[in-house]
């Protein structure tokens, strides 16, 4: 005798997956408890103060060492811009200098939880603009020392705005933000023709 099993229950269909939890937002980490961006500020700022001292003590202002030669530590005040540029505008870079550190924070603060390579990119760029600022206001002229043939005397602080500028463009472009995973569809399997006979013998 044959039986046709027509129970609905018998038809299988394939589990629904679990919901997953919305995504969390990374938390944002106030600038001042961000070691990694203060180690780099505190870093470059005090690298530039030190290396400013000992070439004020050991050198005259416009003296070189060695007299000659393409690299050479040359004691100069510079009351411009970097390399020179827009020189005898002291109050003005003063005031230029602090839109630019609020800029700096601000850009810090608009991003949840920077990467390593932007927060390092920012911190080389304050501890720089840190520094130069330190000397405008307290001797309204910045030191310089680092003479490289033709090109205009400098410091470390303007060489650690530079390379922070060059390693945020390189963030910002590397950076990118994690798309979104959305839950697959629940993929249900329906049976429209009846169940396989089931045979007893009797």
């Amino acid at each position: 005798m044959t039986i046709l099993n027509n129970d609905p229950q018998a038809q299988t269909s394939a589990p629904a997956p679990a919901p997953q939890p919305p995504a969390r937002k990374a938390a944002k980490l106030a600038w001042y408890k961000d070691a990694y961006l203060l180690a780099s500020v505190l870093g470059v700022f005090l690298l530039d103060r030190l290396t400013k001292v000992i070439v004020v003590q050991a050198l005259d202002l416009y003296e070189s060492w060695p007299r000659d030669g393409f690299f050479r530590f040359t004691y100069g005040q510079n009351t411009g811009t970097a390399f020179g540029l827009f020189p005898n505008q002291t109050v003005a870079l003063i005031f230029a200098s602090f839109i630019a550190i609020g800029f700096l924070i601000y850009f810090y603060r608009t991003h949840a939880m920077p990467s390593r390579l932007l927060r390092l990119a920012i911190g080389l760029q304050l501890g720089g603009a840190f520094g130069n600022l330190f000397d405008r206001m307290m001797h309204r002229a910045v030191v310089d020392f680092i003479d490289v043939g033709p090109w205009p005397i400098f410091n470390l602080a303007d060489s650690s705005i530079v390379v922070g500028i060059g390693l945020l463009v390189v963030a910002m472009f590397i950076t990118t933000e994690p798309a979104e995973k959305k839950p697959a569809p629940a993929v249900i399997e329906r049976l429209d023709s009846p169940a396989p006979a089931v045979e007893e013998s009797r």
